[in-house]
């Protein structure tokens, strides 16, 4: 009560007489009216110096703790939500206290320092544990939150069930949407695709819609789209990232989020075939971070990595792999293609079985089997590759989604025609073209496109083959992929022009058609390990084939052997 008798006595003062001097309540007004239009900066910057002038209160607090977080300034958000929680305490305003200790509660997660974050949430439950608010579920939701990332789904999804019961009741459509969203990560979890994401696409129609706060508004975006790369639900990603990012450009000012959606949009934007645009966002989040003095996220350097890798600028791949490292950012599987792309294979394929062997999580599994299968085929270890198959067959079986369909029908594809079964091969890579038509992700599109060639032209029918790939040539000239495009113009790109492959290289072919190891070659040759390897990768290359498998299988269609 005193706190709001100082309010009214400090609006009804006189303005100052002094010069270029406001009254605090100016500022005040400022920073109201800042906050209604989304102006963050200007309404931190108001509320700032009100509070210099007079320390807010309610309201006015909370605009600034606001502003602050959605300006990027997390310490101070934690400070102004500790000095609310205090006032709030002292006057006996329960519910508003347990609000803020479920943001600090939240903050403290997101920072990885559990003990503090339950203290917080042990607090407010302690403010409202003899009432039925709105409050009570926020809080909840800290607890289920851990108990999804501690893998118990159903436990989870249950308690999820409550909260959105609850939030109901209260009318808050903050709650609600948190709700839904955490429900929809526990049904995914379980293996129930469709109605997970049908729970995630109700949160994000709230959030489109306008209808939740700004702070709830950012973290819904970004968790959900997290949820729908995970799941391999590329459509979806990119339909909220671009929701994501337009609403980003609307808030004056806003540092918060705005990284992730930048790191969201590289990742949508290299899949989409513009590498260049991909390139440049992932740029911007890093010099974003330079301005403010804050170190820009691992990802963003991966995502330059990954666009680096595919046009063949190797050392600047490196380079960018190692800086997302720096940062806490595993650089895979991207790395371990770029150890293959620069023939060192043996590297490649360790880095690529420890992270398979590691990855329990199926998102995780997703990411890392497309190139564990492609490293193993490409290195002659078809057992492995085999398994590396059934294992994304498997996740299509689990997911369902379009782009791990595409995946599993392209690795199996690929398969069969190191085999020789070039008939079988083709109908998977048909199914696989198709899918990737439909996202569409042209790259792996074009890609599907050159292995479908081989096929033609191991069936006879060269003019399709020829067809085939000009069709991923002309691809492949627009995106700036300069490694595929050197392996198709290689001698030997074609079954019907020779294999142009050195003296050396034929002796290595002829070994591995006997089944050599690498190892064995240099020993019946005199050279070293690692010098076969670079022969293995040029006769991949002039022949244009995935695999040691398909090289002897192509090497034998050219009568080379």
């Amino acid at each position: 009560m005193k706190e709001e008798t100082s309010r009214a006595q400090l609006a009804s003062r006189p303005q100052s007489s002094v010069p270029g001097v406001s009254r605090p309540v100016d500022h005040l007004q400022r920073g109201r009216e800042a906050c209604e239009h989304n102006a963050w900066h200007d309404a931190y910057e108001a509320f700032r110096l009100a509070d210099a002038a007079a320390p807010l209160i309610e309201s006015d607090l909370d605009g600034l703790a606001l502003a602050s977080y959605l300006m990027g300034r997390d310490d101070e958000f934690v400070a102004l939500k500790e000095r609310s929680y205090r006032a709030h305490v002292a006057a006996n305003r329960r519910e508003c206290a347990a609000r803020d200790a479920f943001w600090l509660g939240v903050m403290f997660l997101f920072r990885g320092d559990l003990a503090q974050s339950n203290a917080w949430i042990a607090r407010g439950e302690r403010q409202v544990c003899d009432c039925d608010c709105v409050e009570r579920g926020f809080l909840a939701m800290q607890k289920v939150e851990v108990v999804l990332r501690n893998g118990r789904l159903a436990e989870a999804h249950a308690m999820a069930a409550d909260i959105v019961a609850l939030g109901q009741r209260c009318g808050d459509a903050d709650l609600v949407a948190a709700a839904f969203h955490l429900q929809g990560r526990a049904a995914i979890g379980m293996g129930e695709m469709a109605r997970g994401l049908k729970l995630l696409d109700e949160t994000m129609l709230a959030a489109v819609s306008g209808e939740l706060s700004p702070i709830m508004t950012g973290l819904m975006y970004c968790s959900v789209i997290d949820a729908c790369r995970e799941a391999h639900e590329w459509s979806r990603a990119r339909e909220w990232t671009a929701a994501l990012s337009k609403w980003c450009d609307r808030q004056g000012g806003m540092v918060a989020f705005t990284d992730a959606c930048l790191v969201h949009r590289a990742e949508i934007l290299r899949l989409q075939g513009a590498w260049q645009d991909s390139m440049t966002e992932a740029r911007r989040v890093c010099d974003r971070g330079e301005q403010a003095r804050r170190p820009p996220p691992g990802a963003a350097f991966y995502e330059q990595g990954e666009v680096h890798r595919l046009r063949g600028d190797l050392a600047q791949a490196e380079e960018a792999y190692r800086a997302a490292n720096r940062r806490g950012f595993e650089p895979q599987p991207g790395l371990a293609l770029l150890r293959l792309a620069q023939g060192r294979s043996d590297a490649a394929s360790a880095a690529i079985r420890r992270l398979a062997g590691a990855a329990r999580r199926r998102e995780i599994r997703g990411r890392m089997l497309p190139a564990y299968f492609e490293i193993m085929l490409a290195t002659g270890n078809l057992d492995e590759a085999q398994r590396a198959c059934e294992a994304l067959e498997a996740l299509r079986d689990e997911f369902g989604t379009v782009s791990v369909h595409a995946l599993a029908a392209q690795a199996r594809g690929a398969l069969c025609l190191q085999c020789g079964d070039a008939n079988t091969a083709l109908e998977f890579l048909r199914e696989s073209f198709a899918q990737w038509e439909r996202m569409p992700v042209p790259y792996e599109a074009a890609r599907v496109r050159v292995l479908m060639a081989q096929c033609c032209e191991l069936l006879g029918d060269a003019d399709a083959g020829a067809l085939e790939r000009d069709a991923a040539r002309a691809i492949f000239e627009q995106l700036g992929a300069r490694p595929d495009l050197e392996r198709l113009a290689a001698p030997g790109s074609s079954a019907s022009n020779g294999g142009g492959l050195t003296a050396r290289e034929m002796e290595v072919i002829r070994l591995v058609a006997q089944g050599y190891t690498n190892k064995a070659i240099g020993s019946a040759l005199g050279v070293s390990t690692r010098t076969i390897d670079r022969h293995v990768a040029n006769i991949l290359g002039k022949l244009n084939v995935p695999s040691r498998a398909a090289a002897i299988a192509m090497a034998a269609a050219q009568r080379l052997l």
